[in-house]
């Protein structure tokens, strides 16, 4: 108990207890039978009572009697009347005993100064009313409950920290009509009892009974509606718990944070004097203050880091999405206003609003410090929670600049005690929820706790938007993504890749252009082009650092509502048109840093915003792994099939390529050349110069070799210093032409390179047909002729130029 409610029942006991030894002091009765059989019906009367609604406070019938002891006896047989009821009272149809301090309190401090009272008003009456009987015992019955209710309102308002006049007026004031119903009943009774006689009580009795009973059974019809809407209105609010703790869960909130988060709230509220309909809301604002997080997506709320401007904007709509959603529910507390500014700060740097002070709702600026501090005590993905102690420090270092301070302190103070509250409590509960607020739009901003600014970008205001949108939007955005990374994980082609993201991507962002540039030697290749301006955009090249795409690849941050048009090359020719007017393009980061960039565009110009470019920040690392994925597997399908020395497919490809050109032949009737060539002295080169001087020898011989082939030919290293050429349609005359140009190469290839006509060619030739049908045996009669021509050139001098003798077998 409270010292003030301590010190009031003392000195207010101590009062009584004076005033009843000095009405005992001049104790004179009259008639011991008439004083018997009054305190008899007084004493049964206190059995009479009903339980006050609202307040564990009873109510009994005896005030009756001792309004008519009043009239028919002295001062102190009434005073022993009152007190011998009341006590009388404390004990009749107890449960349990009554505490030694409600007794002293009721005798006491409550109805003996008000027997004293009513005995004074009516003695000293008389004279205002002039004597007339039925207005003085008015007076007295106004007296009796006036000085019989506000000592008992005041106990209340001490011990439950609840407004005074607001407890007498709600639990009291409604039953002075029946005060002075009894007043006039006593009027009768007296007029009746100096006609008959003082028996006349004893009929009273019977009629108090009825007047009890039906009082009692009409308090017990209200109490039983009540305890109905109750169930009811608890089932309400224990669903709209369990949708908010689902909802929480999103945020890896867990059931004792909504819980502690409740208790802390609610204790600081009763310690800073909220009234009732306040402390309600909190409590309910409490467990609900984050359901508008529906509308934020599920990818944002769970991201195990810091989150990007973007991100961070997204998040920002949930306070104003959780008002507008309790806004249409229309409970009966002020929940809306503390939903929705609980993360305004009290410098004004937090949103929607940006409200400062005590502008902001006192619940919000309660619920504000309790949900930060909790939540820093609480573990989440991302991080372990703080030690409750070090949690508390980092708030009260933000008092005067985020936090109320007059909150903060009170939470500094007790936050052991309520720590102990959060511990011990058991089952949840949530209360009634408020009246509504519009929804504004969110003007004000505050910079996220890590990311970068975007330079080329303007501040996005986030624009009201219907609440059910928000979460259907939120729930689309989830499932794309989903869906987008499932395709993406599911192909190794580059050229499938880039193509689910182009279609997928456009049912998030909308735009009329997409180009997925691939970085390849410091320059961006356009890989990937669709929409408008097609021809356009794949016949660029950007250097890094140069155009809208080049300056994202370079400084590694994307660009919002760009400029098409400073693409290089892209509209700088008078004659080229093009109607798109806004750019959006971020870097591919990948695992071994950056892959490319991924630019949309649109015709309307600053139709990208925020949200578009918080969905392309999200993919984009996603984009750049499965890029890297597939450029990894092509290079290892071109691995397989290539030359690492010569750049030359190898002999796997060679098999493969020839037995297509044999199938093709074969359906055609086509003719098939296939040439072998092999270096003459080529070791002495190895063995003069070095291995190192051989492979560039090999290098620009193969260089030569694709040089001079035509497109259709197809050039390959068979191994070692031995190369296959494939010839579509070649005669045997113009296969006697090619096998000359062919050793002439080799010879000008090693003068450049050693500096000396130290290598010829020998040349062998096979046709499709004439020589065999198929591959193994071509190469085999190819081969057979090649050496045929090496034994020939075998005895030519070193460092001379021999004349070639290529002798075209058939």
């Amino acid at each position: 108990m409270p010292l003030r409610a301590k010190i009031f029942i003392a000195v207010t006991s101590a009062l009584g207890i004076f005033l009843f030894a000095e009405s005992m002091r001049h104790w004179a009765p009259r008639d011991y039978l008439f004083l018997s059989a009054f305190l008899l019906l007084s004493l049964l009367a206190s059995g009479l009572k009903v339980v006050l609604p609202g307040i564990n406070i009873s109510m009994s019938a005896n005030f009756l009697f001792i309004l008519l002891g009043v009239l028919e006896l002295s001062p102190g047989e009434t005073m022993l009347l009152g007190c011998a009821s009341t006590a009388a009272q404390c004990f009749w149809k107890m449960y349990r005993p009554a505490k030694p301090v409600r007794i002293l309190f009721n005798v006491f401090s409550m109805m003996a100064p008000t027997v004293w009272c009513c005995s004074w008003v009516y003695r000293h009456s008389g004279p205002i009313f002039g004597n007339s009987l039925p207005l003085m015992v008015m007076a007295t019955g106004t007296s009796y409950f006036l000085i019989n209710t506000l000592p008992i309102a005041a106990i209340i308002s001490l011990t439950e920290k609840r407004a005074f006049r607001e407890t007498w007026s709600q639990c009291y004031f409604w039953s002075f009509p029946y005060y002075l119903a009894g007043a006039g009943l006593v009027v009768i009774v007296h007029f009746v009892n100096r006609s008959i006689g003082w028996q006349t009580p004893l009929l009273v009795m019977p009629v108090v009974y009825w007047i009890y009973r039906s009082y009692r059974l009409y308090l017990a019809h209200l109490e039983d509606e009540k305890r109905h809407v109750g169930e009811i209105a608890e089932l309400h609010l224990r669903t709209i718990e369990a949708l908010a703790l689902a909802i929480d869960a999103k945020d890896h909130i867990t059931h004792e944070h909504l819980q502690r988060v409740k208790i802390y709230a609610t204790e600081i509220g009763k310690e800073l004097g909220l009234p009732p309909d306040s402390l309600e809301a909190l409590r309910a604002a409490s467990i609900l203050h984050d359901i508008g997080k529906l509308a934020v997506p599920e990818h944002i709320i769970s991201k195990p880091g810091k989150l990007t401007p973007e991100e961070f904007e997204k998040m920002k709509s949930h306070p104003a999405v959780g008002a507008e959603i309790l806004r249409r529910v229309k409970f009966p507390y002020p929940v809306v206003p503390v939903v929705r500014h609980h993360h305004e700060k009290w410098d004004g740097s937090g949103y929607p609003d940006g409200l400062t002070g005590e502008n902001i709702p006192i619940g919000a600026r309660i619920l504000s410090a309790v949900d930060c501090m909790d939540a820093l005590a609480s573990d989440r993905q991302y991080r372990r929670a703080l030690p409750l102690e070090e949690a508390l420090k980092y708030v009260v270092s933000l008092a005067g600049k985020e936090f109320d301070p007059q909150v903060v302190e009170v939470l500094q103070r007790r936050y052991l005690e309520m720590e102990q509250l959060a511990l011990s409590a058991a089952a949840p509960s949530a209360e009634d929820i408020a009246n509504a607020a519009e929804l504004l739009p969110i003007e004000s901003s505050a910079t996220p706790a890590a990311g970068f600014e975007l330079e080329a970008a303007p501040k996005v205001v986030v624009a009201e938007r219907d609440f059910l949108n928000s979460i259907a939007a939120a729930r689309h955005e989830a499932q794309m993504l989903f869906e987008l990374s499932h395709d993406l994980g599911n192909s190794l082609s580059l050229e499938d890749t880039l193509s689910v993201v182009s279609a997928r991507l456009r049912r998030l962002v909308p735009y009329d252009a997409i180009v997925i540039w691939i970085l390849e030697n410091e320059v961006l290749i356009p890989k990937h082009v669709s929409g408008d301006d097609f021809r356009l955009f794949s016949s660029l090249s950007i250097p890094v650092g140069q155009g809208l795409s080049g300056w994202v690849v370079h400084n590694r941050k994307p660009i919002l509502n760009g400029n098409p048009s400073v693409e290089p090359g892209y509209l700088n020719n008078p004659s080229k048109f093009s109607s798109l007017r806004a750019a959006l393009s971020a870097p591919l980061e990948g695992i071994n840093g950056t892959v490319g960039a991924l630019s949309l565009y649109r015709s309307e110009a600053d139709s990208f915003n925020r949200d578009h470019l918080r969905i392309v920040l999200a993919i984009s690392s996603k984009i750049a792994m499965s890029i890297e994925n597939a450029l990894k597997y092509q290079q290892a399908q071109t691995s397989a099939t290539t030359d690492y020395l010569t750049g030359l497919p190898n002999a796997r490809s060679l098999f493969l390529q020839l037995d297509r050109e044999l199938a093709r032949c074969k359906r055609t009737g086509a003719t098939l050349a296939v040439m072998v060539c092999d270096l003459d002295r080529f070791k002495g080169i190895n063995d003069v110069y070095g291995h190192l001087e051989g492979n560039k020898v090999l290098h620009g011989f193969a260089q030569a070799l694709r040089e001079n082939s035509r497109e259709y030919e197809y050039v390959a290293r068979m191994g070692g210093d031995e190369f296959v050429i494939i010839v579509p349609g070649l005669t045997p005359e113009q296969a006697k032409y090619k096998a000359e140009r062919i050793s002439e190469l080799a010879r000008q290839t090693a003068f450049s390179i050693c500096g000396k006509n130290t290598l010829s060619a020998s040349v062998g030739t096979a046709f499709f047909l004439t020589d065999g049908t198929d591959a193994e045996h071509l190469l085999a009669q190819a081969d057979r002729r090649m050496y045929m021509m090496k034994g020939m050139n075998r005895h030519e001098p070193e460092d001379i130029l021999p004349t070639p003798r290529i002798t075209l077998v058939q």
